[in-house]
């Protein structure tokens, strides 16, 4: 069954951005480490999720980059790969974006539970702050890709304020890099609702 992973930047303190959305704080000069991780990761998809405003912002920034002449060689892979792939962006104020391979859906539990039973590879959700909170809250992230920045900036928005009940989490991996980010890799403990539902449908259609 497919995953949705979770790929997520966030201060030493558990932001994932200031409280105007400033992001001025991350690391952006990346080794090699976090560049393969990224790519890998990256490669075990071919689905993306993100919220209005990370799909909009998306949508702007990436379809220029390969005609950029300042961008680099990294740059260009991740915006074919962004460009050409699938993306569904949550909003319940658009009906549209203009983005090739995007869609707009509203209904996040129905969404999640067709592109889990469809085949392929994993899903990767990226942000915003808000649509994350709320698939944690639903505990509908199967792998947690967080990559922790050296730095507290002591007050900003966070992906954990909506979660109803202690929520254990098993640690796969650390991946240690020269920039100081550390990249924490998580699985649930607790199995989510939909893949248990969607599990019991397939045992029950082959029967």
């Amino acid at each position: 069954m497919r995953k949705i992973k979770l790929q997520m930047q966030l201060s030493l303190d558990g932001f994932v951005c200031g409280l105007q959305s400033q992001m001025d704080w991350m690391v952006w000069d990346w080794d090699h480490v976090l560049k393969s991780y990224v790519a890998e990761l990256t490669n075990s998809a071919d689905t993306f999720l993100m919220g209005r405003a990370t799909g909009e912002g998306m949508a702007v920034y990436w379809p220029t980059v390969a005609s950029n002449p300042e961008s680099n060689e990294e740059e260009k892979w991740m915006a074919d790969k962004l460009n050409s792939m699938p993306k569904v962006i949550f909003s319940k104020t658009i009906t549209y974006i203009q983005w090739t391979n995007a869609r707009v859906a509203n209904d996040i539990l129905e969404e999640v539970k067709e592109l889990k039973k469809e085949p392929g590879k994993d899903i990767l959700i990226y942000g915003g702050a808000g649509i994350v909170s709320y698939f944690i809250s639903e505990n509908l992230i199967d792998e947690y890709h967080l990559f922790i920045n050296p730095v507290v900036i002591g007050k900003g928005k966070t992906i954990f304020s909506n979660v109803k009940q202690d929520m254990k989490l098993k640690l796969l991996h650390v991946t240690q890099s020269s920039t100081g980010i550390v990249i924490l890799t998580y699985i649930p403990e607790k199995e989510n609702e939909i893949n248990s539902s969607l599990k019991n449908y397939a045992y029950e259609t082959a029967s």
